[in-house]
């Protein structure tokens, strides 16, 4: 889970040019310009570029705060404890917050999604009449949402996901899709916009009816769309399902193996995807995890990126993808027998 960016630039239009006639193009550029190019860029790059000149380097340094941050940990939910939401420290520092601390106001909720360094609670009330709640724990601050539009009386609000990027803007999104109550497939979506503070009711756009499952992997937000699990309806097939913060962009993309879910995650600005291979008499194969990719949203399927053997790394336990880091190419697992 990252930081969440903080503040505004400060402005400085000052050009920093050097004296000789053979200044470079970046010599140029004024310090606010330089920080937005580089609030926009992964955290390693930004690390990188402290080695273009001294003056970057005590740029960087002193606007740390502003600036992408590496992983410091992420969430993640255990076999034998699925309602329960744990923080796994990457970098060895100390827990940055406790995911079970709420203020008395919402002691009623439970977590049920989060994306860069934004937790989104939902209330324990009845299935369609709820309260949503986006807390920022860097800061300790809690923003309850307005009450969601009444959905019509043969559709329910199952779904969930919550959709924040900061080095694209410092406003979030929540969408709440609608499926029908009998054959519980997808009609649209209703999407919280934090920067107009209310809710919008878009149509699905798919062709074929796709039927959501938040429950098998959490819902990932990349380059401007929203992605989750889904089954089509008719032929039963488990799908990739985009849908854009405006909800007029909906995209279904064929999973490698049309029976199995795996686990998606964002790295490098694109949609990862791992899962158990299975083997031509489609058996499981947990020793192994094959890593995909969906390069952007016009992508037409997932690209085999790497297979990994686990046995030959770890022995004597079964594992499952709990995450998968957004700058390395680096995958989180946990042991089925004793949540390690």
């Amino acid at each position: 889970m990252e930081a969440e960016t903080e503040g505004t630039f400060e402005r400085n239009t000052k050009p920093r040019l050097d004296d000789h006639p053979g200044a470079t193009a970046a010599s140029l550029l004024t310090d606010d310009l330089i920080l937005e190019i580089l609030s926009r860029l992964p955290a390693r790059s930004v690390h990188r570029f402290k080695c273009v000149s001294v003056l970057w380097r005590d740029l960087i340094a002193a606007n740390r705060n502003k600036l992408p941050h590496t992983l410091a940990g992420f969430l993640y939910r255990t076999i034998r404890n699925a309602r329960r939401h744990h923080f796994a420290s990457v970098s060895g520092g100390a827990i940055p917050f406790d995911p079970c601390l709420q203020p008395n106001k919402y002691k009623d909720m439970t977590q049920v999604d989060s994306c860069n360094g934004l937790l989104l609670y939902r209330s324990c009330a009845n299935r369609d009449d709820f309260r949503l709640v986006v807390c920022n724990p860097a800061t300790g601050r809690w923003v309850e949402l307005p009450p969601k539009p009444q959905a019509p009386a043969s559709t329910s609000s199952r779904t969930i996901g919550l959709a924040f990027d900061p080095a694209v803007s410092p406003y979030f999104h929540v969408l709440c899709f609608e499926q029908t109550l009998q054959e519980t497939y997808m009609t649209g979506v209703n999407i919280y916009s934090s920067q107009t503070g209310a809710w919008s009711l878009r149509d699905s756009g798919t062709v074929e009816k796709v039927t959501l499952f938040l429950g098998s992997s959490k819902c990932v937000s990349v380059g401007g769309m929203l992605y989750l699990n889904g089954k089509l309806h008719i032929r039963g097939d488990f799908v990739l399902v985009g849908v854009g913060m405006e909800g007029k962009v909906w995209t279904t993309t064929p999973l490698p193996y049309p029976r199995m879910f795996g686990m998606t995650g964002s790295s490098q600005g694109c949609l990862h995807y791992a899962i158990p291979p299975a083997d031509d008499n489609n058996r499981i194969l947990f020793s192994k995890r094959e890593i995909w990719c969906l390069k952007d949203r016009n992508s037409k399927e997932l690209v085999l990126k790497h297979t990994a053997n686990i046995d030959k790394l770890m022995t004597g336990h079964s594992y499952r993808v709990v995450g998968i880091h957004p700058d390395c190419d680096t995958i989180f697992l946990i042991s089925y027998e004793d949540d390690t």
